[in-house]
């Protein structure tokens, strides 16, 4: 399989995992990360050409977080604006006091990495996630890139922490950390939403 000349990729965002992470390792309290810029800024320094940016996230519903679902419309909206892919769905609630719990976005992501992929949509997956619920996707990439006779490359990213221990891409694929400096750099010049509401994002 021969590499190409031109490597096409397309970046998954899984927003509350990344959020998540970048809590636990640069002690950040909002989610106000740029996913366009951080995905252009990792393309740029792999040398790869960045065609798409698609990102998921579990929204909370109206009646329970009100001023945090007003924050993520307007940042969703902003992504739109910047040609970014969304998708989200409906935290659930459950327990006394509720608790909004996300469900099924890695499934949706699993299955755009998978149906982009046989498409030929792109030459490198570049996943925003530690979750290894997706590791099943790669090992389904790998499998299309044996049938179709093409080369196809995935990499996950995320920020690294002071633990060792949680400096773990997904398995089977390149591990490339981001540094605080880098996320930094990435992020938003405005919060959309007070960081007392971010604290009530749950996955």
């Amino acid at each position: 399989m021969q590499e190409p000349q031109e490597k096409r990729a397309v970046a998954f965002v899984d927003g509350q995992n990344l959020f998540h992470r970048a809590k636990e390792a640069f002690s950040l309290s909002e989610p106000t990360y740029d996913v366009h810029a951080i995905a252009a800024t990792i393309c740029q320094r792999e040398g790869w050409a960045l065609r798409q940016v698609r990102f998921y996230t579990g929204i909370p519903l109206k009646q329970y977080a009100s001023r945090l679902l007003a924050g993520w419309e307007a940042k969703l909206a902003r992504m739109g604006k910047q040609g970014v892919l969304t998708y989200t769905r409906p935290l659930r609630y459950s327990g006394t006091p509720p608790i909004g719990r996300e469900k099924g976005i890695d499934v949706r992501i699993a299955l755009d990495m998978v149906r982009l992929g046989r498409l030929n949509d792109y030459d490198v997956a570049l996943i925003f996630s530690q979750d290894q619920d997706l590791v099943e996707a790669v090992n389904e990439l790998k499998e299309i890139a044996q049938q179709q006779r093409r080369w196809i490359k995935v990499a996950s990213a995320f920020p690294k922490s002071p633990q060792k221990r949680l400096n773990k891409g997904l398995d089977g694929t390149d591990w490339i950390s981001i540094d605080r400096m880098t996320y930094l750099a990435c992020c938003e010049p405005m919060p959309f939403y007070p960081a007392a509401s971010a604290a009530s994002l749950s996955s």
